[in-house]
């Protein structure tokens, strides 16, 4: 008999995983699945398919060879989702108790809830301790705040693991944050921004990519080329490689877009942070052992882990189940075909849309400030943008995917994330990229059937959710805009985007 069946999910790929603390090796034994369920509940990317079970498998092995005991149930042998193939490995190998590290979707935790019941076993589920924050922890911390602000939060951390803090209590270089810094538009003939690093398929990522080819052959995106770390150690090359050739730039640089730039400056680690092959502990750690690189490029990226990584799973935590059933605007509009085939004559939407379709990939601000900027502006109803969002990039799991997309993105929350929503017309677009300049749509006109269709959607969100935004003082300038606007510019506005939304 078995003493202890321990569960290790697909995002929970490290040796330093609290699940494995106390085990013992002759007497305890790992379970790791691919089901079905977990495949097609969204349409997932299919790269972002190779690379969990290319990753799991490779962990999977990586356990072996430190003399784990490990069952591997691959997709296309196993039972349809958790709970029965679970109930499969029980019959077989008779468990006193299963243990797993809490799981980070709430959909997951509620299933592994259910075991003890269903299966007759005790199951413990454990803290997760890769996070800086626990759950718990956040929660006091929100409890006791009127509003929730990212930034007093991302001190608080900065304060109690002395990251970036001097003797005295103090942010190193004067400041707690130099987001003015970073939104700096990529130069003319700027130099050639180096590549993420590039990792060669092996022969079990290999494998991987014909199991699915065989059978998901309808799921989105692009399934080769395949380049992304699937161990342990070329994820920390990737770290290597970003730390020396790309973090400098990291700061100044992390909003601007250019086409055809795919990666610019970013570090492209959330994928591998976001499934355990980098723990964010030594990823800071190692980030902070650079004493010659601008203070805006090491904070800037501090905070995007330390700061509104840890933020974000926190809100998703203290709000969840009820979170993702909000709509504050009362979006309601269908998302338009050309999400998944890029197939739009909006230049900066064809962009992004058709880079994610390669890479399973795109940096924060193409995500924000162009497909998600549209789909606020537009309408478009929550949880069919929340749906794709999950399904098409790698590092989307639903703790960090839903209060980006719901709260960050479409404001659906009502300002429990963000404190105003991040709309945006085709000057911004402009101003921070050079999507514009090859774009059929003019950016400079405000309406007609040549306008950029950003300008007229702008203020016909405004124009439309007046009453829900008048009184947020970050929107003042936008409301005296409005105030001072003709009754006729108010119905070409409203005119034009009626005719674009029906085309589309």
């Amino acid at each position: 008999m078995i003493r202890n069946l321990i569960v290790i999910l697909g995002d929970q790929l490290s040796l330093e995983i609290s699940s494995l603390e106390k085990i013992r090796k002759n007497e305890d034994k790992i379970l790791m699945m691919e089901v079905s369920n977990e495949i097609e509940y969204v349409n997932h990317h299919r790269k972002k398919l190779v690379l969990l079970f290319s990753a799991m498998r490779h962990f999977a092995d990586e356990l072996k060879k430190n003399k784990f005991d490990v069952t591997y149930v691959e997709f296309n042998k196993s039972e349809k989702n958790f709970t029965m193939e679970l109930n499969r490995q029980c019959k077989k190998f008779n468990p006193k108790s299963i243990k797993i590290t809490h799981p980070s979707e709430y959909r997951v935790l509620n299933e592994v809830k259910k075991w003890e019941k269903l299966l007759g076993i005790p199951v413990t589920i454990i803290e997760d301790t890769r996070f800086f924050c626990k759950i718990d922890e956040f929660s006091d911390w929100a409890e006791s705040r009127k509003e929730l602000k990212m930034e007093n939060f991302y001190q608080q951390m900065r304060k109690k693991y002395k990251i970036l803090i001097d003797d005295k209590e103090k942010p190193i270089g004067g400041k707690w944050n130099y987001d003015v810094k970073n939104r700096k538009r990529l130069p003319k003939n700027h130099p050639e921004i180096p590549s993420p690093l590039i990792c060669k398929p092996d022969k079990i990522t290999k494998r991987v990519i014909t199991q699915l080819n065989k059978k998901y052959t309808k799921h989105f995106g692009d399934l080769e080329p395949f380049w992304f770390a699937t161990t342990k150690q070329d994820a920390v090359k990737s770290l290597d490689d970003f730390i020396k050739n790309r973090l400098e730039f990291f700061g100044p640089y992390e909003d601007a877009m250019k086409e055809k730039e795919k990666f610019l400056y970013h570090s492209v680690l959330s994928i591998y942070l976001n499934i355990g092959l980098l723990n964010p502990h030594e990823v800071i750690e190692k980030v902070l052992q650079k004493k010659d690189l601008p203070i805006e490029s090491i904070e800037g990226f501090v905070r995007q882990i330390l700061g509104w990584r840890e933020y974000v799973r926190g809100i998703y935590w203290h709000f969840m189940p009820k979170y993702n059933q909000t709509n504050f605007f009362n979006a309601k509009n269908k998302i338009p075909n050309f999400y998944w085939d890029g197939k739009t004559k909006m230049n900066c939407m064809k962009n992004c849309i058709e880079q994610t379709k390669q890479e399973a990939y795109a940096h924060h601000i193409q995500r924000l400030m162009i497909t998600g900027n549209f789909a606020l502006i537009a309408g478009i109803e929550p949880k069919q943008v929340c749906d794709w969002y999950l399904s098409v990039y790698a590092d989307a799991f639903e703790w960090v995917e839903l209060p980006n997309t719901h709260g960050m993105i479409l404001y659906a929350d009502g300002g429990i994330l963000g404190s105003k929503p991040y709309a945006a017309s085709g000057n911004y677009i402009n101003k921070m990229s050079d999507y514009c300049k090859n774009c059929e749509y003019d950016v400079k006109l405000k309406n007609g059937k040549n306008a950029c269709p950003f300008n007229y959607l702008y203020w016909n969100f405004f124009l439309k959710n007046q009453n829900k935004l008048k009184k947020n003082p970050r929107l003042w300038t936008v409301f005296s805009t409005i105030k001072n606007m003709s009754e006729d510019k108010k119905k070409q506005i409203k005119d034009d985007s009626e005719k674009f939304l029906k085309t589309i």
